[in-house]
């Protein structure tokens, strides 16, 4: 079974893998910002508190320092109110000065550090403090001299709130990010499968273009996003598939019709001549036959050439060529099958190529214009500015403006009414131009200063490339 037979099972399965991956990602984004959210708010927490111990302990110590005890102690008198405990230890370890007496009873911390030095730990009780002060405290101890006796000075702070409120936030993430994820999921569900529907649209319409409704096209959504584009992208495409069908068509229709004249005329003479017992009727229709033939071989390689053109197949033997001794080979080829005058003006010019294209190419143009010329042909050969430009001219009626690029086209006659014989298979012109653009040129028709038919060819020259 096709993968455009089951669409629905590729849409739930789009939409299905679309909606995990969103999630999956804005979990971990939630994830990795939950945690950096909890560290940066429990740092900031700590680092305030830090703050207000170290420079409390701080001043207590520079009162220390100028000798006065008696005089730090009335300083932390007033702590108690700004919620902070302070202790005030001398070196044998005992109390002098607390801002609570409850805290003349034991050190809350073994925390000593030298005097000039601070020493910090959170601690989940404190020595000798009972009642509401209870919890996580911040500790911080500063060491002091006066005199020669050594001090310490403790203070703690309650840090339970602070704790409170990083697992508050922490419990809010935690209980928010399901109902997060679950909105993501619902929103990217929901607009993926609004997509896909766009997207199943143009495929169940393509779906139903075969090859006899190739001019059939989606519908383009008003939304000027990637779905728009998407589906002006397969118009394009069918464009160019329907054009191309339409091509093949007509080559195979003209292609068919081209070999139908040669093969009827060798059926018919093959008939003929084998109910001719005395074989005079093989021997007069010999010459005719094999005309049909040669026709018949150079239609065939005429299509081989062009077909390799076009498909990028063909191979470019490139070398040094001088475009003037390939148009005066051709030229002098010409006057001697043609009864038209030929009047050529040739300047020596030089380009990249494969020799037997580029007579191929002269052949094919000189060729057209004897047979649409009254009297006259003509060549003129220049260059200028790194290009070479050769114009072939007739004294025929000019080509249409209208049909100036139609006649480009394969099978391409302008005047139906002549015969094949004098006007050809109408793939001259479709070659030329194919094998010029595989050498970088170029070649369009259109009208000289005097009024003659003009074909003009240009190609790089060889110093140019």
């Amino acid at each position: 079974m096709s993968v455009l037979s089951r669409p629905p099972a590729v849409s739930w399965g789009i939409r299905n893998q679309s909606t995990a991956a969103a999630v999956v990602v804005v979990a971990c984004a939630l994830l990795a910002g939950g945690i950096l959210l909890l560290v940066l708010l429990q740092n900031a927490l700590t680092v305030a508190t830090d703050g207000v111990l170290r420079s409390k302990t701080t001043d207590v110590a520079a009162v220390l320092s100028s000798g006065d005890v008696a005089e730090a102690g009335q300083s932390i008198a007033s702590a108690e109110g700004q919620g902070l405990l302070i202790q005030i230890v001398d070196g044998a370890g005992r109390v002098v000065q607390a801002s609570d007496p409850e805290l003349m009873k034991i050190p809350m911390g073994s925390l000593r550090p030298d005097p000039g030095e601070n020493a910090a730990k959170e601690v989940s009780a404190l020595a000798g403090v009972t009642g509401d002060a209870d919890g996580e405290f911040y500790l911080m101890a500063t060491g002091a001299l006066s005199g020669t006796n050594q001090y310490v000075v403790l203070a703690a702070r309650s840090i339970q709130v602070q704790a409170d409120t990083v697992r508050t936030v922490a419990l809010f993430l935690l209980l928010a990010t399901p109902a997060l994820l679950l909105i993501v999921a619902m929103a990217v569900r929901f607009l993926v499968g609004r997509s896909l529907r766009q997207v199943e649209t143009i495929r169940a319409q393509v779906s139903d273009i075969d090859a006899g409704h190739l001019a059939d096209r989606v519908d383009v959504p008003p939304t000027r996003d990637e779905l728009a584009a998407l589906a002006m992208t397969m118009n394009a495409m069918l464009g160019r598939i329907e054009t191309a069908d339409t091509r093949q068509r007509q080559f195979v229709s003209h292609a068919s019709h081209e070999l139908r004249s040669p093969l009827t005329t060798l059926r018919t003479g093959l008939e003929v001549s084998a109910q001719d017992p005395t074989h005079r009727t093989w021997l007069d229709m010999a010459p005719l036959l094999a005309a049909e033939t040669r026709r018949m071989g150079y239609l065939v390689e005429d299509l081989l050439t062009l077909s390799k053109a076009e498909d990028s197949g063909l191979q470019i033997l490139r070398a040094d060529v001088d475009l003037d001794d390939v148009l005066a080979a051709e030229l002098q080829r010409l006057r001697t099958t043609t009864g038209r005058e030929v009047l050529s003006r040739v300047e020596p010019v030089r380009v990249s190529g494969d020799t037997r294209r580029f007579s191929q190419i002269l052949r094919n143009v000189l060729d057209n214009a004897d047979r649409h010329a009254t009297h006259t042909v003509r060549a003129t050969l220049t260059s200028a500015d790194g290009t070479a430009t050769l114009w072939v001219d007739n004294d025929g009626l000019p080509v249409p403006e209208a049909e100036r690029e139609h006649i480009f086209e394969r099978f391409i006659r302008l005047d139906e009414s002549r015969s094949r014989d004098t006007g050809g298979s109408g793939l001259g012109l479709a070659i030329a131009r194919s094998l010029l653009a595989a050498h970088g040129g170029t070649i369009t028709a259109g009208e000289a200063s005097d009024g003659f038919c003009r074909f003009e060819i240009q190609l790089p020259l060889l110093e140019s490339l």
